[in-house]
């Protein structure tokens, strides 16, 4: 079985293609590389294109069976900044590659989405019936595709698997890969920069915030363990999971248990020895307190649980830092 994984020379794409592949999977990368690395998706074949260009994807997808996406920007703030671009790629993107799909015989479709969704929910343990009402554009361009998914799900029989993800961090075991991001803004991969003197320190936004260190708290989920619930995510549609015509499966992908911010640099100066310089600034507005996913459903649907903890995240991503020297500040 052929899999088009779109974005695959991401961070979260290209774990996931060796999770295909690892499970005995044919992959096809697609990329444009605006956001991507080569160097990710050494050994694998990888098409550079845009998801908008219909010519070059048709007949890419005559080759595969199902198809995984993950081609999308990812920063908050950038968001905020430029929601056109945000809008152009995330929703215009997104719904032209639908369409492409919809024009071949391909009926398997895995989303990437995002806990961002939720926007700031009342509550700390967030289920899938947690009202979506996300507060940046990020997260509404996630949400326009996810009622795009339902809508082709009931008219069209798209099948889909809606993935929500917490903060996804780590690296793969190997070390052959691992987060990159240009610019970084992610926790875990700063924390341990912020360990070298050459470079910044930490900015930790907020310490006063109603948590046991007033700190933020987050729900982080090892990278390989995401990749894997995405195999299982393909498996449940394979099985023929979600066959009659109706919404697309929406499910969160977190551990159940939140870390704060203190509590992650505490595990990245347990992984390399050495102090996280940081520095402590007031709180950035949308900031919640407190972000944790209700795992169940993953469990209940797809048999899936995190296996790793906030220990093997760390200490995976600083193996990768490690073996990864000349690129630990993201090039």
């Amino acid at each position: 079985m052929a899999i088009l994984v779109t974005g695959g020379a991401g961070y979260i794409g290209s774990h996931v293609a060796r999770a295909l592949r690892r499970s005995g999977y044919e992959v096809l990368l697609y990329d444009d590389l605006s956001n991507g690395f080569r160097r990710l998706v050494r050994g694998f074949e990888l098409v550079e294109g845009d998801v908008a260009d219909e010519k070059k994807l048709l007949p890419i997808l005559a080759r595969v069976d199902a198809v995984m996406h993950f081609a999308a920007h990812a920063y908050v703030g950038e968001s905020v900044d430029n929601p056109r671009k945000y809008f152009q790629n995330n929703v215009l993107g997104a719904l032209s590659l639908l369409h492409s799909v919809l024009d071949s015989r391909v009926r398997r479709f895995v989303f990437s989405s995002t806990c961002a969704v939720y926007g700031i929910p009342g509550k700390t343990l967030i289920d899938e019936e947690t009202p979506r009402e996300p507060v940046n554009p990020y997260g509404a361009s996630k949400l326009f595709l996810e009622y795009a998914l339902d809508a082709y799900s009931r008219s069209y029989g798209l099948r889909s698997v809606i993935l929500r993800y917490f903060n996804a961090a780590g690296a793969d075991e190997s070390g052959e890969i691992g987060e990159l991001h240009n610019p970084e803004t992610h926790l875990v991969p700063l924390a341990l920069l912020a360990t070298a003197a050459h470079f910044p320190a930490l900015q930790v936004y907020g310490s006063d915030y109603p948590t046991p260190d007033g700190t933020c708290v987050r729900d982080y989920i090892h990278v390989s363990d995401l990749a894997e619930a995405h195999v299982l995510a393909l498996q449940y549609l394979e099985r023929g999971g979600d066959q009659k015509p109706g919404p697309s499966l929406a499910i969160n992908l977190g551990t159940g248990r939140g870390h704060s911010v203190l509590e992650v640099i505490q595990a990245a100066e347990s992984a390399t020895g050495r102090p996280v310089r940081r520095t402590m600034g007031p709180r950035r507005p949308g900031d919640p307190p407190t972000l944790v996913a209700d795992p169940a459903k993953a469990q209940r649907v797809l048999g899936w649980t995190a296996k790793r903890n906030l220990a093997d995240i760390v200490s995976s991503a600083w193996t990768w830092k490690e073996k990864n020297q000349a690129d630990s500040g993201v090039s």
